[in-house]
C-alpha cells in the first residue's frame, strides 16, 4: 500500500512540474524567423541572443547576435543588463534551448522572446 501511494505521489509531482514548465514556456512570446528578421530591420529595441555552444556559434550565426551559451547564462546574464530596456530574442539550433533561456531571463526581469525553429529554420528560409 505504501509503495502504491508513493508511486501516485511521484506521478502527481512529475505532472505538476511538467504543467508548470509548460505554462511558463507558454508565457514567452514566440516569433518566426521572418518576424525576427523584420524586427531586426525596423526595431532598434531588440537584441538577438544566440544560446548555442561555442562550436555551434563558430559554425555560423546571425551577424547581429550576441553569444552566451545556455549553460553559461546563469553566470553571464549581467552582460545583458545594458539591454534591460530592450526585448531579448533568444535563439538556438531548433528552438528548445532558446525557450529555456527566455524563461530564465524573464525570471530575472528581462523582456524576452524566442525564435521558433532556431537558426535551422532561419537558414532554411535563407534569411540575412
Amino acid at each position: 500500500m505504501n509503495d502504491t501511494l508513493f508511486f501516485y505521489i511521484l506521478i502527481a509531482v512529475a505532472v505538476l512540474l511538467y504543467a508548470r514548465r509548460l505554462l511558463i514556456a507558454r508565457s514567452i512570446i514566440t516569433y518566426t524567423p521572418g518576424e525576427v528578421e523584420e524586427k531586426l530591420l525596423n526595431d532598434r529595441n531588440i537584441v538577438l541572443l544566440d544560446v548555442r555552444t561555442k562550436r555551434e556559434w563558430d559554425s555560423g550565426h546571425i551577424k547581429s547576435a550576441h553569444h552566451i551559451p545556455l549553460q553559461e547564462l546563469g553566470r553571464r546574464f549581467d552582460e545583458l543588463e545594458k539591454h534591460k530596456n530592450k526585448e531579448i530574442v533568444c535563439y538556438c539550433q531548433t528552438g528548445n534551448r532558446s525557450t529555456t533561456a527566455a524563461v530564465r531571463l524573464k525570471r530575472l526581469g528581462f523582456t524576452t522572446a524566442h525564435m521558433k525553429g532556431g537558426i535551422a529554420e532561419w537558414n532554411f528560409r535563407n534569411l540575412r
